[in-house]
């Protein structure tokens, strides 16, 4: 289906074109680019609420500075559809997160108007301020560099980091945020008490306003009252407020705050500030989901509905005649509650994914026992094995790409203390249409070369909530990491008794002859289905699920490699340094020569698309795992009947 453009939005092919407009008819352009945006996402999917927040500011940002020169990082790329939209991507839009489409985040491959790659959040201050420093070095003093991040993101400890460094920089940098009270659920903590404090302090903004207007008619007699007009606003600001500012404290120049979609202030402030030098911040309060009504009133469910019709506001969903899987992170959300009501020394640890991994749940039911601790993955580690020390049991669950942030805390903080900590890994292997930013390729390697980790993965629902009680026992009182899919699993009937797993043990899912194939984690189940097709074949191949990476099941191996002539490993991980590398490993230190077949995810960086897409893009969906067992079957298969099948 088609989306039309507004008359002037079907005009814009670049930032160029948009300079043409007059002021007055960026009111008409920003309601055209919102309505452009509800009317594709709401056919084609995709994230939807933080870009119909900025589309004013947006426009604003590229009226009135000269990009691709001057140049804009936004932070994080959820809010930068109408910044794509505007850059010569509009008649592409409809491909966004699809398959060879285009990236649902900024990359700088993709187009020169992305100066910097997002997904993860809080770097966008640091990019900028790398940015300005270079551009201060090559002699290039009259170009912009614009860092827009949110409110959410700002709670993150690289961006006080990037903050305090621009400080005392002087270089050219303006930082916009964007304060919506919102990341995906509601920020916490003291900074967005203190940014609502200024945005709702009534007093401060009239007196400010009231201030500017008598001492900025000075100006013309001279700097003196300006200088002026800035010490006696910060005076009243620590006195209204009752605090200094924060911002001007880090030694920023604080201008705000101002609303956010206005776009004829907004341009006006914007020349202005163009003209301001060193660094400073611009502080726009908006609404996330601005424009559409439901998701201004339910900033969470709206932040990535998926179809929608946007006329009723309801929400596409799948109807199935028979019970249907859980999500892999309902049953982690679920099972956290049985099994901290048993057990009074657990506790929830996220950072702000609490509807993202469940974590809600517990929140909710036990509201003193599960934290949100903001987008700070580091301190969310750390604060985990504070937490342990005092003989608690912390359940931190990050997804797995986001994890790579925290990875010194991880081992300098938790692992070696030797603190028991349990590490649940949302989202492990490949995320989909989010792309590589958020493809968690690499725990299984990176968990598995840290002391006292123990790394597991589970091949469906019921092993998760096994390996989630076995994490809690005394034996296992260590560093524990238990990685899991997005999506649904495979168990319609998944509420099993809870039972221990022995650590370090595979499990025999089906006996063979010739070949088989170890895999780990949920991608077992396509090897389930692998196994099933060469039956049918006359084949004969045996599957084992591992469940552990680290310690690996020894015993099992030893068996496997005295009676196979072939082995296929299967991961949905990185193959350097993975599983199937620690099967090789074993081989090695034991002697074993025989021929190995390793899927997983390649040495490169694999676009978005769905899991089954990209599965089959790296070999290992079902056919390519069927193919790799045939392939090193040949002639040595015996075609006898299946010995033993455990389910």
């Amino acid at each position: 289906m088609i989306v039309e453009p507004g008359d002037l939005l079907a005009a814009i092919n670049s930032p160029n074109d948009l300079k043409k407009l007059n002021q007055d008819q960026l009111v008409q352009l920003s309601q055209e680019l919102r309505q452009f945006i509800i009317d594709t996402v709401s056919i084609y999917g995709g994230h939807f609420g933080a870009s119909l927040g900025v589309v004013e500011l947006t426009v604003a940002l590229h009226y009135v500075f000269n990009t691709p020169y001057d140049q804009l990082v936004w932070d994080v790329g959820h809010q930068a559809y109408g910044h794509k939209i505007l850059t010569g991507r509009r008649d592409r839009f409809p491909t966004n997160r699809r398959y060879n489409g285009m990236s649902g985040f900024p990359k700088r491959k993709e187009s020169e108007y992305d100066a910097f790659g997002v997904g993860h959040s809080s770097t966008s201050i640091g990019a900028a301020l790398g940015m300005a420093v270079a551009s201060d070095y090559k002699g290039e003093f009259d170009r912009q560099h614009i860092a827009v991040i949110g409110d959410g993101a700002m709670t993150a400890g690289m961006a006080f980091e990037a903050l305090n460094h621009a400080g005392v920089s002087n270089s050219n940098l303006l930082v916009i945020l964007n304060d919506n009270c919102m990341s995906i659920d509601p920020n916490v903590g003291a900074l967005k008490e203190y940014l609502t404090d200024i945005t709702t302090s009534r007093t401060y903004n009239k007196v400010r306003e009231e201030l500017w207007n008598v001492l900025g008619k000075l100006s013309k007699f001279g700097p003196n009252p300006q200088q002026i007009a800035r010490k006696v606003e910060q005076a009243m600001k620590a006195t209204l407020l009752k605090q200094s500012n924060l911002f001007e404290a880090l030694n920023f120049r604080y201008f705000g705050p101002v609303d956010g979609h206005d776009v004829q202030h907004l341009t006006t402030i914007l020349s202005d500030l163009k003209s301001i030098p060193g660094p400073k911040i611009l502080h726009c309060v908006t609404v996330k989901g601005k424009g559409y009504a439901l998701a201004e009133k339910d900033q969470t469910l709206w932040h990535a509905p998926g179809l929608f019709d946007k006329v009723t506001g309801e929400i596409s969903k799948k109807t199935y005649s028979t019970p249907q899987p859980p999500r892999y992170q309902d049953v982690f959300g679920h099972t956290m509650i049985e099994l901290a009501e048993a057990n009074d020394k657990i506790m929830g640890v996220t950072p702000a994914m609490p509807s993202g991994s469940s974590l809600n749940l517990m929140m909710a039911a036990m509201p003193k026992r599960a934290f949100d601790v903001g987008i700070a993955e580091q301190h969310a580690v750390t604060f985990s094995a504070g937490l342990a020390t005092q003989g608690l049991i912390p359940f931190c669950n990050i997804y797995s790409s986001f994890m790579q942030r925290a990875y010194d805390q991880v081992l300098h903080d938790v692992a070696l203390q030797n603190l028991h900590v349990v590490f649940c890994l949302d989202r492990a292997g490949f995320a989909g249409a989010d792309g590589p930013t958020h493809h968690g390729c690499y725990d299984l390697a990176y968990m598995r070369s840290i002391p006292n980790m123990v790394v597991s993965a589970p091949m469906n629902e019921e092993e998760l909530r096994n390996l989630m009680y076995t994490a809690t026992l005394p034996e296992n009182a260590g560093p524990f990491s238990i990685r899991y899919p997005r999506g649904e699993g495979v168990m319609p009937e998944w509420r099993k008794p809870l039972r221990k797993i022995t650590v370090g043990t595979g499990r025999v899912v089906r006996e063979g002859e010739g070949v088989a194939v170890l895999s780990i984690g949920h991608i077992g189940n396509y090897a389930t289905k692998a196994t099933q097709k060469l039956q049918a074949e006359g084949l004969n191949p045996g599957h084992y699920d591992m469940r552990f990476c680290k310690p690996l099941d020894e015993e099992m191996l030893h068996s496997i490699l005295s009676r196979y002539k072939a082995i296929v490993t299967v991961e949905d991980g990185c193959l350097p340094g993975g599983f199937g590398a620690a099967v090789l490993e074993f081989m090695a230190d034991h002697g074993y020569s025989l021929p190995v077949k390793r899927l997983g995810i390649p040495d490169r960086i694999v676009e978005h698309g769905t899991q089954d897409e990209l599965y089959k893009e790296c070999g290992f969906d079902a056919d390519g795992i069927a193919a790799a067992l045939r392939e090193l079957s040949g002639k040595v298969v015996a075609k006898a009947p299946v010995e033993t099948v455990l389910l």
